[in-house]
């Protein structure tokens, strides 16, 4: 076995088929099945048009509507805000405009291989069915807002090429007559790819591994310790894999895992909520500025998904923003009753400085990195898988990767 890598969602996945075609035998290795955990839980959009990262807001009036909780964008809690101090304050730092354009250089520069990376994969695993390559919708219920939001939009078609359309109210209207209101207006995204349902999607390119004679085993990363020829090696619930190298693509329990090795990992951890209802009146998923929240057309029903809550890693469910946003859809579209009893939740990998972590742990020989991808993890997955491959395998990427290297961490 060449390599183990740890952890079966997206980027887990992703990186194993990188691999694999490469040339090399990979053992992907999870405690559930791929794609269960953060990336099942998204709105299923492979966002081409996301080439700047969300910086933190550092303007008085944006901090203080985050600390009155008068936005629904992030949910917070004082007794749970100690762990993510440190990090946010470094988050904060990195969000300063200079900082944040030199981020958003190298994350352009990767967001561009997004779609590409996705398509071969999707043809070959079968998944055509779930994807759609109309784009997604962003709708403003102010007119300041809607006004600085297609001054962007003209900005990001000016620096980066990104296509977009703005519709008037009446414009949405028509493209969505299912909605009861269209607010001022619309941004439609016109590159982004859409899914139906994401989990399917990355249980679809698991199988595709397992079909290329990949191996899945269950087990507990934790397990994972050198092996006596200087490699790895892990329990599985089968029984002993040993191998040359190790990825961690653990999502938000890299950090965790990393610090059983020496590394202390700065991550921002940002919990997310979804729920289903019975009503489908959107043709394209759409984002509710205003409140926080996008609204996506899926197999199991219209999902609605939050923004960020900062919270404890086994707090209970805190339902204040989900609520606040199905009230709010409920005031733009039939949204029929819920699907499920409970909703899901789970937690974003984000790093301080807006930029995963891909590439070689120094000090610790033949252990790589493929975390942190914020909220993009469903969108970047194998292209930087891609890029993590040739790394591993001593091959240029197509895009530098040093501002990525997880060494920058520690």
């Amino acid at each position: 076995m060449d390599a183990l890598v740890l952890g079966a969602g997206i980027s887990g996945v992703s990186a194993a088929l990188a691999l694999q075609e490469r040339g090399w035998s990979v053992a992907l290795v999870d405690r559930r099945a791929p794609g269960l955990e953060t990336s099942y839980g998204n709105a299923g959009i492979i966002q081409s048009e996301a080439v700047e990262p969300y910086a933190m807001p550092r303007d008085l009036r944006s901090l203080w509507a985050i600390f009155t909780g008068s936005t629904n964008d992030v949910n917070w809690h004082l007794h749970h805000l100690r762990p993510h101090v440190g990090p946010l304050l470094r988050y904060w730092w990195h969000s300063q405009r200079s900082r944040h354009k030199r981020a958003a250089g190298a994350y352009a520069a990767i967001i561009a291989l997004a779609a590409k990376a996705h398509a071969p994969l999707i043809e070959a695993s079968g998944a055509q069915a779930l994807v759609r390559r109309e784009g997604f919708r962003m709708l403003y219920r102010t007119a300041s807002a809607m006004d600085a939001a297609a001054v962007n939009a003209e900005r990001l078609r000016s620096e980066y090429g990104v296509p977009s359309r703005i519709l008037s109210a009446a414009e949405l209207s028509a493209a969505e007559p299912g909605l009861k209101q269209a607010g001022v207006g619309a941004v439609h995204w016109l590159s982004p790819w859409t899914v139906s349902d994401p989990g399917a999607l990355v249980g679809a390119y698991a199988r595709l591994f397992a079909k290329r004679g990949g191996t899945i085993a269950l087990g507990n990363a934790e397990s994972l310790e050198r092996a006596s020829d200087g490699g790895w090696r892990i329990t599985t619930i089968d029984g002993h894999l040993q191998a040359q190298h190790a990825i961690v693509a653990l999502g938000p329990w890299s950090g965790a895992f990393l610090r059983c090795f020496g590394r202390r990992v700065p991550m921002v951890l940002k919990r997310g909520y979804h729920r289903h209802y019975t009503g489908q009146p959107l043709d394209l998923p759409l984002m509710d500025t205003g409140f926080g929240y996008v609204m996506a057309p899926m197999a199991a029903g219209l999902r609605i998904t939050t923004g960020a809550e900062l919270t404890g890693v086994d707090a209970k469910a805190c339902l204040r923003q989900l609520a606040r946003a199905e009230a709010a859809a409920r005031d733009l579209v039939a949204l029929g009753t819920p699907v499920e009893r409970e909703p899901w939740f789970g937690t974003r990998p984000c790093m301080p400085d807006m930029l995963p972590a891909i590439g070689k742990i120094a000090g610790l020989n033949g252990l790589w990195a493929h975390f942190g991808h914020g909220h993009q993890g469903f969108t970047l997955g194998p292209a930087t898988g891609a890029i993590l491959a040739d790394l591993m395998t001593g091959h240029a990427p197509p895009v530098d990767a040093s501002p990525v290297s997880p060494n920058r961490l520690w």
